[in-house]
């Protein structure tokens, strides 16, 4: 048992550690990655590839900060050339399956969301023209 183990996290306080993982799972480029290795084990330019629009050096750090907050597993092989997977642990595992859902649901009611957006931009041209 560790001295975390005492600790209640609440993510709405400013000095939560819990605030930086989310930050990390939430924004745009973890939570890509996170969904991408759902599907599995993949090398850095595989994930690259399917992480479209991902720079070289945003994915290393987004693989950093995962690996450190313990979501993603790196495994270097010594081969020649040298080999490098990335897969999720359990507990990425975990939380990407509540990502995928979210993904899922976002994608599924994309009609909706494009509705609204022409609603919104039609209003603010009408209110725009009126001022």
């Amino acid at each position: 048992m560790t001295d975390a183990d005492d600790l209640a996290f609440d993510v709405f306080a400013r000095a939560c550690p819990s605030r930086g993982t989310l930050e990390h799972v939430a924004g745009r480029w973890g939570s890509l990655t996170l969904g991408a290795l759902y599907d599995g084990t993949f090398r850095f330019n595989e994930l690259r590839r399917r992480v479209d629009g991902v720079s070289e050096k945003m994915l290393s750090q987004t693989l950093h900060a995962l690996e450190r907050d313990g979501l993603v597993h790196r495994e270097a092989q010594l081969t020649n050339p040298p080999r490098v997977d990335y897969r999720l642990t359990p507990l990425g595992r975990e939380v990407a399956a509540r990502l995928i859902g979210l993904i899922e649901l976002v994608e599924g009611r994309m009609p909706e969301v494009l509705e609204a957006r022409d609603a919104y931009d039609a209003r603010r041209a009408e209110a725009d023209a009126q001022a």
